[in-house]
């Protein structure tokens, strides 16, 4: 059976490979481990293993772990409801999946109240899929120009983006294409708090394709800590 430690060097490798595909050094592209459901020591072992920076879900969980895991860059990957930003909000370093101007407001307020600049990264749904949050690519200007104009403790670091499930990776590349499209053209523009650095893109089963495409920030958990058992969820 794979150890944790065993896996991240895959994982390390295959970004490596798709990388050097592309023209580009894995080294420039952040592997973020997804540790929802995940213990703390099993989180802590992935952390001694080279993990700078986890991804969770769910607010409930980084509360539960946030005080038995290592020194690390903590980033919130899942849906986020705008009730529970001020449990989170002074523990993160990066949310990625803001998908509403309602949502950035309270981020905004709490990070004010905490006399912080958060960053985050701007949730598009380019598959516009029913199943899953985040904007579509139209809307993408208008909630980053919201934002920009009425939320001054927010940093805009990027996109984020969750394709659909394929089978074969190559066939949802027109997503992850999508996005990067959009992410080159906000990155032309010049704003104290617009700095597009991120485009966190691709999963365990497809993120050599999301890399191909240009992707430069990664969320790995089956890959990494194997698969979930669920019934530990809360």
């Amino acid at each position: 059976m794979s150890t944790i430690k065993e896996n991240i060097e895959k994982v390390n490798e295959r970004k490596e490979a798709a990388a050097k595909q592309c023209g580009r050094n894995g080294d420039d592209i952040l592997l973020v481990g997804v540790t929802k459901t995940r213990s703390a020591d099993e989180i802590n072992e992935g952390i001694d293993a080279g993990l700078t920076d986890i991804g969770e879900n769910k607010v409930q969980e980084i509360m539960d772990k946030y005080d038995f895991v290592k020194p690390v860059r903590w980033h919130m990957i899942g849906h986020l409801q705008t009730n529970k930003v001020k449990y989170i909000i002074d523990k993160v370093s990066m949310i990625h999946s803001v998908d509403s101007y309602k949502l950035a407001e309270e981020i905004n307020k709490r990070a004010g109240q905490h006399g912080i600049t958060m960053d985050i990264l701007i949730q598009v749904n380019s598959a516009q899929e029913e199943s899953k949050f985040g904007i579509s690519t139209d809307e993408t200007e208008e909630l980053i120009r919201r934002i920009l104009e009425n939320c001054p403790n927010i940093k805009i670091r990027g996109l984020m983006c969750i394709a659909p499930f394929a089978e074969d990776p190559n066939d949802i590349r027109v997503y992850f294409a999508e996005v990067k499209k959009l992410y080159d053209q906000y990155s032309q523009i010049e704003h104290e708090r617009l700095d597009f650095q991120y485009l966190s893109m691709g999963m365990s089963h497809d993120f050599e394709v999301a890399i191909l495409e240009g992707s430069n920030l990664i969320r790995v958990g089956t890959a990494i800590f194997g698969e979930r058992d669920y019934s530990k969820q809360k």
